[in-house]
Formats: C-alpha cells, structure tokens, sequence
C-alpha cells in the first residue's frame, strides 16, 4: 500500500478543506480496496496516477460548477480522471457528442475541438465520477467499496461555499442532490447525456447557459465552454 499511497493523493487544498469535516480514514479504506484489486491482477480504470485528477486540475478554492458522472469509462485506454473526458488523440464519447450537441444548440459553438475537458476543470468545472474507478469491461463494479461516502464528503465541504452550480444528469447523480445546500447554489437536473437517455429531457435543457447566467448574477467569472 505504501507505493501505492505514493502514487495517489488528493492534493492538499482538498485535503485540507476535507480534514474540516471528515477523518482520512474512509479515503484510506477505499484506495485499499482499489490496491487489493490491483494486486490480484485486475486492470482498473483510470490509471492510478490520475484517480484525483478531478481534484488536482479544479482546486477546491477555484470551484464553482460540479458535473456529476457515474463510472470513469470501463474501456482500456479512456478514463483520464476527469467526468466524460478522454484525452485529445481519442475519439469523441457517445455521452459527450451529445453533450457537445446540446452546447451548441444552447451557446451557438463550443471552445473544444476534441474530447479532453481539462480546459473547462481549469476553470473551475469539477468534474466528478461518482465512483472514481472502475475494473475494465465491468460499469459499476467498483460502487459498492465506498466511494459515495467520499463523494457526500466533498459536497459537504463545498457546502460551505456558496453559488455553485450543480449538473445532476441521470438517477445516479439525482440521487446527491440531498447532500447540497440547494438555498445557496444552483441544481440543475435532467435525465443522462447517453444515446438512451438524451432525448428524454437532456436535449433542449439549456442547463451551459442557465449556468453561466447564474456566474454572473452572481458576479463570479462565467465559464468558456
């Protein structure tokens, strides 16, 4: 576990904020899980080294919208640790083409030309799995070792911000908004971007620009979509 804990850590602005309201203990239990697949020689999804790449890329000072996933992608070669995004040399994702659709019907154009989102995590979009890994070829096998109460410790540090901007698309992500202050930020909630499920709610939801109008009611920098 030690070269393992060497090869994954949350950067410390999270770690510190999270200190605020959890112990380190649950976060510990989980890697180990994760480290226990590993050695039993499972391939698991995304590589070690980018598990917090949500976390290093958007600072916990800096954010100021949260995108909700579900399982980094489960083929080889996909997941780069940041929701829906894979890295510039790959082919676009059916969940993000749609994404990508619905941005340009919404804001006329999109500032991304292939299907890395780092960009939009510099800016202060969190992009967040809901399980931050997930064994190869097998969606959801890593959601039951305890990473949703990893992820209810990182909304209830961000509650202590305010006007953030919440994308709760599909059940699985619908099923946190229980954990945010809704008085106090922005949810936004329709069915999942996937081909089976865009159409029912997702297209047409205008969610990027109701988004960037409620940034600058609240006079916070708007993002670059």
């Amino acid at each position: 576990m030690k070269n393992f804990s060497k090869k994954i850590r949350l950067p410390k602005n999270w770690q510190n904020a999270l200190n605020e309201v959890t112990n380190s203990y649950s976060l510990e239990k989980i890697l180990s899980a994760v480290n226990e697949e590993i050695l039993r020689g499972k391939e698991i999804y995304p590589p070690v080294d980018q598990i917090f790449r949500a976390f290093e890329c958007c600072p916990f000072s800096s954010t100021k919208v949260v995108i909700f996933g579900q399982d980094p992608y489960f083929q080889k070669g996909l997941a780069n640790g940041l929701a829906f995004s894979v890295e510039k040399n790959q082919s676009i994702p059916p969940s993000l083409k749609n994404i990508y659709k619905e941005l340009e019907n919404d804001l006329g154009g999109i500032s991304n030309l292939n299907g890395c989102l780092k960009n939009w995590a510099l800016q202060g979009v969190l992009l967040l799995n809901t399980s931050l890994t997930v064994e190869k070829s097998k969606p959801g096998s890593h959601s039951q070792i305890g990473w949703e109460y990893f992820i209810q410790d990182v909304l209830d540090i961000l509650n202590t911000k305010n006007n953030i901007v919440y994308f709760l698309w599909g059940s699985n992500a619908q099923k946190y908004s229980k954990f945010i202050n809704k008085k106090n930020n922005l949810i936004l909630q329709t069915s999942h971007p996937s081909p089976l499920s865009a159409y029912r709610g997702f297209f047409g939801s205008k969610h990027f620009s109701k988004c960037n109008n409620y940034l600058k009611k609240n006079n916070i920098e708007q993002i670059s979509w």
